[in-house]
């Protein structure tokens, strides 16, 4: 059994995520977010970190680049990773994110003119203890808009999974429904969104960097042909090196709290 995290590396960590929240922009910040149809969007990328079964150090980080409107995959890109930094809860980004960059900082070194325009990040943006999850760690750091789409429900800041929104999620009639995520604060931290008239599961949408949350949901939900956006869902169809093909999980699946 591993460790406790030392409490100097959380409160460093802390900071740093402190630091780096006033920075987070939360508006629309490009022409084509301001289009009904998304107008002048032509890439959108995809990102996600895949474990082993049983084992949290070696990973695959893997960049997904489509087409926007077709959604069909223009790059990708698979490399297997080691993480140093510990696993603490709410701090996952400290893990994940600087191979993330990395993958984007490839893409943009070779192949600049297919960088995307937005990321869609397998995890959480606003939604999250410090409002500051994965979504916008990378989006800070890299500078481009993200948004933070989440499949399991981060129980945080007031939003809990009990009766009241078991029945908003029944209410959800159609796809592109959608209800506000409200912290105690009464700040809206994301939305749950219906992403798929085949899907009655929603997934939870939330600010990364440079995108304002109703868009943000919008914009997830033109990217879905299914419950999970494109931009996410190519990436389970990316090569991954054949020694570990079978083994594969997503971290996602079992912990909300990215």
């Amino acid at each position: 059994m591993s460790a406790p995290p030392a409490e100097g590396l959380v409160e460093q960590w802390e900071s740093e995520q402190a630091r780096l929240r006033q920075q987070v922009v939360e508006e629309d910040t490009e022409d084509w977010q301001r289009s009904p149809d998304f107008s002048g969007l032509e890439r959108v990328g995809g990102v996600d970190l895949s474990f082993i079964k049983g084992d949290d150090v070696n990973a695959c980080a893997q960049l997904v680049v489509l087409s926007y409107p077709d959604l069909e995959v223009m790059y990708e890109d698979s490399q297997m990773v080691t993480l140093m930094a510990p696993y603490i809860a709410g701090f996952l980004a400290f893990r994940e994110t600087p191979f993330l960059l990395d993958a984007l900082k490839r893409l943009e070194g070779n192949q600049p003119e297919l960088l995307p325009q937005v990321v869609f990040v397998d995890g959480n943006g606003l939604f999250h203890y410090r409002e500051f999850g994965l979504a916008c760690h990378l989006g800070v750091l890299s500078g481009l808009p993200c948004v933070g789409v989440a499949k399991n429900l981060l129980q945080v800041q007031g939003v809990y999974k009990g009766e009241e929104h078991q029945s908003q999620i029944a209410a959800l009639q159609k796809g592109g429904d959608s209800f506000p995520l409200t912290a105690a604060s009464g700040k809206v931290l994301g939305k749950a969104l219906r992403s798929s008239d085949k899907s009655s599961k929603p997934v939870y949408a939330s600010v990364g960097h440079k995108i304002s949350v109703d868009t943000a949901v919008r914009l997830t939900h033109s990217c879905c042909r299914y419950r999970v956006p494109e931009p996410i869902r190519q990436i389970l169809s990316l090569h991954i090196p054949t020694e570990i093909n079978s083994a594969f999980h997503s971290l996602r699946d079992s912990e909300s709290d990215r």
